[in-house]
């Protein structure tokens, strides 16, 4: 499958019909994505089950800026609507593919079940810290910055 252009209007619909989808962040002034493009394009032909999509950091701004990207080319992956990888910088041709493989075989239940943990844990951490919910007597929070 070719590479295919993601917009911020085309991103929720594009990672709800697809299973795992790659997202190259990238820039036409950007040297190093310049020289990634063609191993994200190979790779992409290897792996017709998978979505391979493009974010023009300059024209998809927002979108670039919601996911935070400080640093280009910046490769994000999803598997089933969940994110599974983020890391800067161009991968090497084998580091991509072998890449792809893992997330093919990364097994999603366990993945839910380890967000479910973290969840847990942290509302836990709220309720020792905040036992009350962090409510004072009046009903509102105890900030003392807060207008209610």
């Amino acid at each position: 499958m070719a590479t295919v252009d993601l917009t911020e209007a085309t991103f929720e619909a594009a990672l709800e019909e697809n299973t795992i989808m790659l997202i190259d962040f990238w820039a036409d002034w950007c040297g190093p994505c310049k020289a990634f493009g063609p191993v994200y394009e190979r790779v992409s032909e290897d792996h017709p089950d998978v979505m391979f999509a493009k974010v023009d950091t300059e024209a998809e701004q927002a979108l670039a800026g919601a996911f935070g990207i400080r640093s280009i080319p910046t490769t994000v992956v999803f598997k089933e609507g969940i994110g599974v990888f983020m890391q800067p910088g161009a991968l090497p041709e084998e580091a991509l593919q072998d890449l792809v493989g893992k997330v093919k075989q990364l097994n999603m239940d366990d993945v839910r079940a380890k967000i479910a943990e973290q969840e847990a844990a942290a509302q836990q951490d709220l309720n020792i810290r905040a036992p009350d919910g962090g409510k004072d007597d009046s009903g509102c929070c105890s900030d003392p910055s807060c207008s209610n």
